[in-house]
């Protein structure tokens, strides 16, 4: 549930928590989010100390809102690899049907509007500027969770580009189409969508993977995604779990 669309609930946790200027002061000094965000997530709640004002609106249900999880990454990049490769694969493989997973590759790169087009300067050089784009053109094309696995066949290699055509054909994607794409317009319009959604992130990235719970970034909440993703995505999601939620991590299925 987005508690932002029900004012009426949110009034009465800020009223409840109101009645007890203990827990209002110790509120307002440890949180930064605003009142209406507080019961957004057991995360936030937590922070802001009003766990237990949230806990009558965070039952679970059998209709609860998938939990969004946006990872923002390039494509060269061995800490985003090894977390793609690892805690996300791994976590989609279990719980993808209560998740809502996007992904934006383009991390710290940067771009500068050249006439009508957009030229990207990469981190680790022009082969991430071209994984980058290829990926946008495959996650433009292909459906979830084809595209989530064309991506995680790419980066397992450690070498997204050389190994591109083959992921991107393993899948049953077209890949001229995806390759057009990439050397066109449209994944540059693409990649230039990318950098509004990296560019626009508050707090503002400064290291990537950098991922957003519900939108949400923190110190918490990156720790525990590149913990234990699956605990953390089972924790936030107010519906009935899955099996695989109260299931010990064991050594999934891969994509490969």
């Amino acid at each position: 549930m987005d508690y932002r669309l029900f004012p009426s609930l949110v009034f009465l946790v800020v009223s409840a928590v109101a009645l007890q200027p203990s827990v209002i002061a110790a509120s307002a000094a440890s949180c930064s989010f605003p009142p209406e965000l507080w019961c957004t997530s057991p995360e936030i709640s937590r922070v802001c100390e009003v766990e237990a004002q949230c806990a009558q609106f965070q039952r679970p249900t059998n209709d609860a809102p998938l939990v969004n999880f946006t990872l923002y990454y390039e494509s060269y990049c061995p800490g985003c690899q090894m977390f793609i490769n690892g805690q996300l694969h791994d976590t989609y493989m279990a719980v993808s049907e209560i998740m809502n997973l996007t992904l934006v590759p383009y991390g710290n790169a940067k771009e500068m509007k050249k006439g009508s087009k957009y030229e990207f300067t990469c981190q680790h050089g022009e082969r991430e500027c071209r994984g980058n784009l290829l990926e946008s053109c495959v996650l433009h094309f292909a459906p979830f969770p084809t595209a989530f696995k064309t991506i995680y066949c790419m980066e397992v290699t450690h070498n997204p580009v050389p190994n591109a055509q083959e992921c991107i054909t393993k899948f049953g994607l077209n890949y001229e189409q995806i390759v057009d794409c990439a050397n066109g317009s449209l994944g540059n319009f693409l990649e230039h969508e990318m950098a509004l959604k990296t560019n626009a992130l508050k707090p503002p990235h400064n290291y990537v993977p950098w991922v957003t719970l519900n939108g949400v970034h923190t110190d918490a909440i990156q720790q525990k995604a590149e913990s234990d993703l699956k605990k953390l995505i089972c924790d936030t999601y107010r519906g009935n779990k899955p099996p695989a939620c109260s299931q010990e991590n064991t050594q999934p299925r891969s994509y490969i």
